[in-house]
């Protein structure tokens, strides 16, 4: 009898396209093999990727207890599943900062931070916090190189000096996020990490010395976490993980995960011979990237060639071996922005639908 592969389902027909599917049990085995390589006391996943409250939850289930998000409703999301420990890692500026305090009056069971990089943006969230008899507990963000926010490690020191008076913040931290590394060879990559990285370490040791007590290190995203974690001082971030993507996939060949979150799209039509078109437009795939955005694992030949809000064009070499209503299996290049345009996903589990579940941080609200 011939084995389906492991990413069709038997009730493909009961849902509707585009969708967002999520295999659980995949999902399960991308969390245990994280595990497998740095301790849960010492990983702090980003959860920009799943959104989804439920694969956080099995993340919890798993032993991992801190996070780390970039957006207030991602905080939210997980403040009401009672998560331990989350790092608001985005500038927290303008009405950012009272959404902040509220949500830290509405959660009292998760201890949130923030980040800062320049002294304007400390004093406006202390004086926030300081009119409300609170203290804002944050990190220090430092440019190592991506720059998009973030201080210079030399400039850091000087940063937390000009802070530590302030009534209404304290620093508990530094975060050094190097997303601008991502070098396919490992060892290229290593060596590129360790220098944008090297005085960090001396930095903390110097913040500690003057305030007495230890702060935390949070460095790396997917493709550096592991370089991270072998140095023992911090926690690393990846968020990718937990459901990969083609991107990843063929960028980063030493890493153990595998694809956890498809897109599935129909053809619609077979306007002329050698051309097929499907469900999935701009609005359903991530479209930041150049074409291709999308790979098809029931049809790997089929190349985009055009892509409108709704439609998604491709070169096939047989037309004949497509026809109309047919489901396509998608691994989006970048999983993480196609994630964020879906409200639900479909569960799956031994080629079964078993749930839906919300994408519930995708919105920019939840409550608060």
């Amino acid at each position: 009898m011939h084995d389906p592969a492991w990413y069709t389902i038997k009730e493909a027909d009961q849902i509707d396209s585009p969708a967002l599917c999520i295999y659980e049990d995949r999902v399960r085995e991308n969390i245990r093999r994280l595990l497998e390589t740095v301790p849960a006391d010492r990983v702090r996943p980003h959860v920009k990727t799943n959104k989804t409250a439920e694969v956080c939850q099995l993340m919890m289930d798993a032993g991992i207890d801190k996070f780390k998000c970039a957006t207030i409703a991602e905080a939210e999301m997980l403040g009401m599943i009672r998560a331990k420990d989350v790092l608001l890692a985005f500038p927290v500026v303008g009405p950012r900062i009272s959404r902040f305090l509220h949500l830290i009056k509405k959660y009292p069971d998760t201890h949130y931070s923030c980040l800062i990089d320049a002294v304007e943006g400390a004093q406006a969230i202390s004086g926030v916090f300081e009119k409300e008899h609170r203290i804002a507990d944050a990190f220090i963000d430092l440019n190592v190189g991506m720059n998009r926010t973030g201080i210079s490690t030399p400039q850091a020191l000087g940063l937390y000096e000009s802070v530590r008076n302030l009534k209404g913040i304290r620093i508990t931290g530094l975060h050094a996020y190097d997303g601008h590394i991502h070098d396919r060879d490992f060892e290229v990559r290593k060596e590129k990490c360790l220098a944008a990285s090297h005085d960090v370490p001396a930095l903390k040791k110097a913040i500690e010395f003057l305030t007495g007590y230890s702060i935390t290190l949070v460095a790396g995203g997917s493709p550096s976490y592991l370089i991270h974690a072998q140095q023992g001082d911090r926690e690393c971030s990846p968020g990718t993980f937990i459901f990969w993507d083609k991107g990843y996939s063929d960028g980063l060949p030493d890493q153990p995960f595998e694809y956890a979150a498809l897109l599935l799209c129909r053809v619609i039509s077979i306007p002329v011979p050698g051309t097929i078109c499907v469900d999935l437009g701009h609005k359903s795939v991530a479209a930041e990237n150049p074409q291709p955005r999308v790979f098809f694992l029931n049809a790997p030949g089929a190349t985009p060639t055009a892509q409108s809000e709704e439609h998604l064009t491709l070169t096939v070499t047989n037309t004949a071996d497509h026809y109309i209503g047919q489901v396509l299996y998608g691994v989006p290049q970048h999983i993480c922005p196609s994630v964020a345009l879906y409200d639900q996903a479909f569960v799956i589990e031994n080629h079964r639908i078993t749930d839906t579940w919300k994408v519930i941080a995708r919105r920019r609200k939840i409550r608060i």
